[in-house]
């Protein structure tokens, strides 16, 4: 798969650049005019994966969230969405449904609902360095490529 198109995007940790993030992403994608469903999909999954950063990578700071999206030659869209916060003590503990490190109001759902929507979930965290999650998502529309 050669990269032929490809974004990066830095935003603080904050609430109120959740829905920037899922937007710019989902513009990018535009690009390869996916299905309504497939935005939608790839939208849900960058909104869970930033979400994660702010309330679990940084907790009760700020951070950085850095985001990278590439598109490749045959109509994949690869995400990438990293932290440099706390990082996760058990990645697969983490990805198990229902378990949460969050208070009471948090569904311990992010990482399957991410698992969901996209063709692939991988995660990597080290303790104390953060966490990237990347996401793949093979794109059925038309591609000019």
């Amino acid at each position: 798969m050669k990269i032929v198109n490809e974004f990066k995007l830095t935003v603080e940790s904050k609430s109120v650049n959740e829905a920037f993030c899922r937007v710019a992403v989902s513009a990018f994608v535009t690009q390869l005019d996916p299905t309504i469903e497939e935005l939608s999909d790839i939208k849900t999954a960058v909104s869970e994966a930033v979400t994660n950063a702010i309330v679990h990578g940084y907790k009760d700071t700020t951070g950085r969230i850095y985001i990278t999206a590439q598109i490749t030659d045959n109509a994949c869209v690869r995400i990438k969405i990293r932290d440099k916060g706390v990082g996760i003590d058990s990645v697969e503990q983490a990805m198990t449904p229902l378990f949460t490190t969050g208070e009471g109001d948090r569904a311990g759902l992010g990482f399957t609902v991410m698992q969901s929507f996209c063709d692939k979930v991988s995660v990597s965290s080290k303790i104390g360095k953060g966490t990237t999650v990347t996401l793949v998502k093979k794109i059925q529309g038309k591609s000019q490529w």
